[in-house]
């Protein structure tokens, strides 16, 4: 297969997990006979310093042109001036925009050997294995906002085939999984989260009978989350809880460093990131863990290039890698960032996802 990858390295130590990043597609190409174009482009506050934009035109441009987009992280207190016109963040939400990116999918599983490392009880998070799918282009992220010395607003809104899409697409996850949809409003509240509410129910209920399915306060949810999370299979959210709520959720494995993503549209095109963000206070010293990013490969090989059994492969390296405990400090090993990459790279032509089950 003939593929074009865009690397979008960012800021913070976006630069160095993206290189891992790139040595991994590399790797992959080698092992299985592959031609990946592999380019690069300016976003977030590398942008705004070089161009006076967070999203140039000209990777805007090469996003478009490119069959999976690779992004390192936005931001950094260079860049923390909440009154800025123009902030880092705002070229990763133009970009979802553009791209018409609407669902971001955060898969959260827990590694064995991490219990001891989570701040919660080892029985509290037996079994955790979850998909948060996050609706990513509509609600307060990108409604008009209006702002004065003494009040301020941002428009809050969503529409049905905003929420369908989202849905079914959750819902799809789930018949693949373990066949359970969990949707989380705040529907005693907001009018947006009762249209969530009665646009979700008519979809599962006409479209998938089959699937198990649930609603849920965000409150109750936030709870669970920490309190009993093997309860839940496949969480379906709007942005803005989506976006905490994963958040919350990765402290379940140990690490933010360990969880990857997919934002996915209607096509095969996606972006593919570590949710850790730019982590500017470890910037530059080789401490970064890859395996957030590393995973987000394998999820760009499953969804954008159509090679389930490479992501397989990248997953079950990864998976072994921390279980002979070679990772990095946050998640209680001692290789720098490159060494634990070189750890998951050197597994990947060992692996015969066939054979090969979980440790």
């Amino acid at each position: 297969m003939n593929a074009k990858v865009l690397l979008l390295p960012g800021d913070g130590i976006g630069p160095e997990v993206t290189a891992q990043a790139e040595r991994l597609i590399k790797a992959v190409a080698d092992i299985h006979g592959l031609t990946i174009e592999i380019s690069e482009a300016l976003i977030g506050g590398a942008a705004l310093d070089a161009t006076g934009e967070p999203l140039p035109k000209e990777t805007l441009a090469a996003c478009r042109e490119a069959d999976a987009v690779v992004l390192g992280a936005v931001g950094g207190p260079k860049w923390d001036d909440p009154d800025a016109k123009k902030r880092p963040e705002q070229g990763l939400l133009q970009l979802r925009k553009e791209l018409g990116l609407f669902a971001n999918l955060r898969p959260v599983r827990l590694h064995p050997s991490l219990a001891h490392i989570s701040p919660l009880k080892a029985e509290r998070i037996e079994n955790v294995d979850m998909m948060v799918v996050r609706e990513l282009t509509g609600g307060s992220y990108f409604g008009e906002k209006t702002q004065t010395e003494d009040s301020a607003s941002d428009d809050y809104s969503y529409t049905r085939g905003e929420i369908e899409r989202v849905v079914r697409l959750a819902a799809d996850m789930a018949r693949a999984r373990y066949g359970r949809v969990t949707m989380i409003d705040k529907a005693n509240v907001l009018a947006t989260s009762r249209l969530w509410r009665k646009v979700s129910g008519e979809v599962m209920s006409k479209s998938y009978p089959d699937v198990a399915y649930e609603t849920m306060l965000v409150d109750t949810a936030a709870m669970h989350i920490v309190s009993n999370p093997s309860r839940f299979n496949v969480i379906v959210t709007e942005n803005m809880f989506g976006d905490i709520l994963t958040d919350e959720a990765s402290v379940l494995v140990g690490s933010m460093g360990m969880l990857p993503s997919a934002s996915l549209g209607e096509g095969t095109v996606g972006l593919y990131e570590p949710i850790h963000g730019s982590a500017p206070d470890i910037a530059g010293r080789g401490l970064a863990n890859p395996f957030g990013m590393l995973g987000s490969v394998g999820m760009m090989f499953e969804y954008s290039l159509g090679l389930r059994e490479v992501a397989r492969q990248i997953e079950l390296a990864i998976w072994n890698a921390v279980s002979a405990g070679q990772c990095t400090l946050d998640i209680g090993g001692n290789l720098r960032t490159d060494e634990a990459a070189n750890a998951v790279i050197e597994r990947m032509d060992k692996i015969n996802t066939r054979k090969v089950a979980f440790i």
